[in-house]
């Protein structure tokens, strides 16, 4: 065998080892959401596979309301975040003006700041704005999230693009707002999927907005998975069927504009 065939036999053993090594935890957490509470602690390897779990989860509590609402608030941050961030993208990437790389990293800072530094003073202000356990207060604080990641993606997408491209629309007869979207929105479309399905992934996880400004009357399904660990005991086999479940929208999503996924997050879609 020569040093070659060694090192890509290194290079794959490798990537299986950390293939195994990342999907532990979420194999763990399949195996224990089909055990029932007596079969959590027997330490052999077969057990005898229960939906009882997921039926309790399912069906008698609030977790499927809460995940209900989580994708309402997730997929109305995104879509609204998308309106306002990608013009913002394309102005920072095309126009040319005093401070526009301090505005570009103001925009970006919002990511810096603890969410926790920031739910407590929304909370005052949504507490007198009657906002508090709304959907759309929800909706409002998860552009903190989502915005300035959108912002930056699609601003390499469209700093990439050829201004010969630009120039020829206009030569076309093409306003400004045509050349955005007949030209520049096609070209984006990979970055723009990337950064939306992130962007729901990173609010569909949120957990310290929703635990400061949501309650009982619209709750959330990270905060309802806190009622199977803060009781008398640790309900584990519920809280691995809450964590299967809650995965389940992420990964359809992933699934479903995978093509556009890997070349959307490798930053550019034409080059100057």
């Amino acid at each position: 065998m020569g040093t070659g065939h060694v090192g890509k036999l290194i290079a794959i053993l490798g990537v299986l080892a950390y293939l195994v090594f990342a999907l532990y935890p979420v194999g763990w957490m399949l195996l224990i959401s089909f055990k029932s509470t007596r079969q959590l602690f027997a330490t052999g390897l077969f057990f005898r596979p229960t939906l009882q779990n997921y039926s309790v989860v399912l069906f008698h509590s609030p977790f499927l309301q809460a995940l209900g609402n989580s994708l309402i608030v997730s997929v109305g941050a995104v879509v609204i975040a998308l309106i306002v961030s990608v013009p913002a993208a394309y102005a920072l990437a095309r126009f040319r003006f005093k401070g526009r790389e301090s505005l570009a990293f103001t925009i970006l800072s919002f990511r810096f700041a603890p969410a926790l530094l920031i739910a407590m003073p929304l909370f005052i202000v949504y507490q007198k704005l009657g906002l508090i356990d709304t959907p759309w207060g929800l909706i409002w604080v998860y552009q903190l999230i989502a915005v300035p990641f959108i912002v930056w993606i699609l601003r390499s997408y469209f700093a990439d693009i050829s201004e010969e491209l630009e120039y020829a629309g206009y030569l076309d007869g093409y306003s400004r707002g045509q050349v955005f979207i007949k030209i520049f929105l096609p070209l984006v479309r990979p970055g723009l999927m990337a950064a939306s399905l992130l962007s729901f992934i990173f609010c569909w996880n949120a957990f310290t907005f929703p635990l400061v400004l949501s309650g009982s009357q619209f709750p959330i399904d990270t905060v309802i998975s806190l009622n199977y660990l803060a009781t008398t005991s640790v309900h584990y086999g519920e809280l691995g069927a809450v964590a299967m479940i809650s995965a389940v929208p992420e990964v359809l999503l992933a699934i479903a504009i995978r093509k556009h996924l890997v070349t959307g997050l490798s930053f550019g879609a034409v080059k100057g």
